[in-house]
Parts: structure tokens; sequence; C-alpha cells
């Protein structure tokens, strides 16, 4: 069995300042960015270096705050968790469209239980054409 988990009260006090001014940040953000996009927004007030804007994602990621996806670029883009993501995604325009609802949900709470494993969050990621690059006008 797995030692409980601290209370969010406990975690975000064990938060650098630099954590949480990224946090902060993110929480502000309505869509995923980039670390060095999100290294540009915090630079317009506050004197912060990129590679200690990596390593608060790096530990935010680690302590269950944030979640990132990957782009077609291989670029990861970085928002707070909320909520697993489940997407098709056009391999020729790069749209991703949300899918509704967790086709893994119970997927997930049986790899909780039989590998003690304690999961923040998943994505799930479908490659493809869109209708309309398939019919060749995208």
């Amino acid at each position: 069995m797995s030692p409980p988990t601290p209370s969010l009260a406990v975690r975000l006090e064990s938060l650098t300042v630099n954590q949480r001014l990224v946090l902060q940040a993110l929480q502000r953000e309505t869509e995923p960015l980039s670390a060095q996009a999100l290294f540009t927004k915090l630079r317009e007030t506050k004197k912060i270096g990129l590679a200690t804007v990596y390593r608060a994602l790096d530990a935010l990621k680690l302590a269950g705050f944030i979640q990132h996806q990957a782009t077609m670029t291989g670029e990861l883009l970085y928002q707070t968790l909320e909520q697993d993501q489940h997407c098709l995604t056009c391999l020729q325009c790069g749209e991703s469209f949300p899918i509704q609802g967790c086709p893994v949900q119970s997927l997930e709470e049986n790899l909780q239980a039989n590998y003690s494993f304690r999961i923040y969050y998943h994505t799930l990621e479908f490659f493809g054409l869109c209708q309309l690059c398939a019919k060749g006008n995208g």
C-alpha cells in the first residue's frame, strides 16, 4: 500500500519561489505554453532565467501540479493539471480535435490498483487526417 498523498496545501508550501511563479503564470493561461513562451511572459515582469523555468517545470510536473503534451514537432507544451487529455490530431494541418469523455479511465484505475502506481494524468492521442485534409483541401 502506498503512503498517503500529502494535501495540496502541504505540497504548495514545499514549492520554491520560482516554482510558485511558474505555476501561477500557467494558472493564468487558457492554452498550453512552451517553456520558451512561458519564459518570455515571465521576463516581462520578473528576472528569471530560461534554465530556471525548465527546472521549475520539471519539479512541478513531478509533484503533480502540471502536465505536458508534445506537439507534432516534438516541442513540449505545459498547462496546469486539470483533466486528462484525449484528442485526434491531423498529421497534415496539425489541428487537434478533443475527444469527449475518457475511453481509458477504467484502465487507469486498474493500473493504479495493480501496480501501486500513483497516476497524475494521462494523454491519449490518435494521429491521422481530418476530414478536410483527407479530401485534399487542407
